[in-house]
Formats: C-alpha cells, structure tokens, sequence
C-alpha cells in the first residue's frame, strides 16, 4: 500500500490570522516608540529649563561647572530621543522593509552613527561630571582658580568631537554599519565577523563604553569617601558641604542607571565559530540610559 506523502496547504483563515497579528505587532511598536520618545523629549525639555534656571542662580559657584556638564548631557539625550526615536518609527513604520526605502545603505550609517555617538557620549559627560566633582571636593583651590566656564565648555566640545569621531570611525575606514537581527536598528558588525577591523569596532566601544564606567565608579568613591571624612571631622561645615552631597548623590544615581543599562550591551562575548559580538537586543535597549539617565540629575539641580 502506497504512502501518502503530500502536505495540505494553509488555510486562507491561518494566512489572515498570521497577517493580522503582524500588522498589530507593528502598530504597538510605532505606538511605543512614539510613547518613549515624546517622553523623553518632555521630560529632557523639563530638566533644561530647570537647568538653566539653576546655572543663572549659581553662576559665580563651584556648582556651575557642574551644571554645565549637566545641560551637555541632558541637551545630548534630548537630541537622542529625537533623531534616534524618529528614525525608529521610520523604520517600524515601513515595515522594516530596508530593501524599499534604503537601498543605498545611507539611513542604516546614519541610523549606526547616530546609535553609537549618542550611547558613548552620555557615557563620556557622565564620567567628566564624576571627574569634576572629584576635584571640586578633593582640590578645591585648584577647581574654583581652573575650572571656568570656558574650560568647562571646552572640555564639552573635546567630549562630543571624540564621540563624534569614534561614530564615524568606520565610515572613515570604509566599513559600512549594518542592520542588525532585529531589523529595527543598525550598528556594527556583530555576526560573521571577518576580519580584525570588524572587531576592533567592537571592543573599542566596549572599551570606552567600560572605562567611562570605571572611571565613574572610581571617581565617586573617591569623592564620598572625602566627603564623609569631612562630615565626620568638622560637624560645624556640614551645612556648606550639602550640595557637594546633592550632587554626589545624582552623580551615583547616573552611574547606577548606566550600569544596569549599558554593562550587557557593553559585554563581549565569544560567539559562534570562536568569533567575538556584541550582545545587544535593541535599539530601544540601546537608548534605555540616556532615557533613564537624564531626567535622574533634573529635580534636585536647581535645588537650593
């Protein structure tokens, strides 16, 4: 007896289900990307304006160079939650389809760019903020004489300018940014890896990403531990001292967030076949720091 071994076919009822259900996925996604980055851009929109009004009360203080920094990183994610977020709806909004709307690959290096600058940069400022604190509090002579506005705002554009360059390291060599599993976000090379080049790209990130958190941690613990030297020794001071305190506990609370959103996607790991990649979900997880971030230092800056 002969065995039948033909399929049957779907259903047209499967086809229409299976399409139907896509369709919503993709319409929650626009719905929560538009949700996050408006947001974002609010309350980003908040803490400038709470920060600007804070830098004109402490203008002649130790506290404007902070407040300084403060703005760069919150000015750098507000414009995050814009080109990022807006790209991203582009993107879940057509489908995903990057054959149809970006063939020449020029979105998808603008899109990894963009991903990389605006995740080392708030990285960057926040480990300049725990620098500046460190020496506002350890070298206090040293901080009122040297660090001015105009250093200060120096030191900003030295910040941005580098993490602008790392963004367009691989443009500059010639390697282009690529979609990643997910389709809805581009960034390094991170599967089939070829060549020394496509890691290098990588670990640098993961390097700097690293030890801009190192620095963080290092530099805060110096400065708590002075900090509480001081309380303990000079009880009388302890008032003058409160917004040294203020600001060292917004500093933790950046780095705590930093931590928890950036370590896995900042960790390297083998991968298949003994190649290294990156671990990363989404472009969603990759804006999830400067999201958490920025709106941390806003309410008690323009404290006292």
């Amino acid at each position: 007896m002969s065995m039948n071994t033909s399929k049957q076919s779907p259903s047209p009822a499967a086809g229409v289900l299976t399409n139907t259900t896509c369709q919503t996925e993709n319409r929650l996604s626009v719905f929560f990307s538009i949700v996050f980055m408006t947001v974002g851009i609010l309350s980003n929109s908040l803490a400038i304006a709470i920060l600007m009004k804070a830098y004109q009360r402490f203008r002649q203080k130790s506290k404007a160079s902070f407040l300084l920094f403060a703005s760069g990183l919150v000015i750098t994610d507000l414009f995050g939650h814009l080109i990022n977020g807006a790209i991203a709806v582009f993107v879940y909004a057509s489908n995903k389809d990057w054959i149809r709307f970006d063939q020449s690959n020029v979105l998808c290096s603008i899109f990894g760019i963009c991903m990389v600058f605006f995740g080392l940069c708030p990285l960057f400022l926040g480990s300049v903020m725990a620098v500046e604190r460190c020496i506002g509090v350890t070298k206090p002579i040293f901080h009122s004489t040297k660090m001015t506005s105009k250093h200060v705002k120096m030191m900003l554009a030295g910040v941005c300018l580098f993490a602008i360059f790392i963004a367009v390291l691989p443009i500059l060599g010639l390697r282009a940014y690529e979609i990643q599993a997910s389709r809805t976000w581009c960034f390094y090379r991170t599967e089939h890896i070829q060549d020394w080049e496509d890691r290098f790209y990588i670990l640098l990130f993961s390097f700097l990403g690293l030890l801009a958190l190192g620095i963080s941690f290092l530099c805060n613990a110096i400065t708590g531990i002075t900090l509480l030297r001081v309380k303990f020794k000079n009880q009388q001071h302890r008032q003058g001292r409160s917004h040294h305190f203020e600001m060292i506990i917004q500093l933790l609370a950046i780095m705590c967030v930093s931590c928890v959103c950036w370590s896995p996607f900042l960790r390297v790991t083998p991968g298949e076949n003994g190649q290294k990649r990156e671990e990363g979900k989404s472009s969603s997880f990759g804006q999830s720091h400067p999201q958490a971030a920025a709106p941390t230092i806003s309410p008690a800056t323009g404290g006292r």
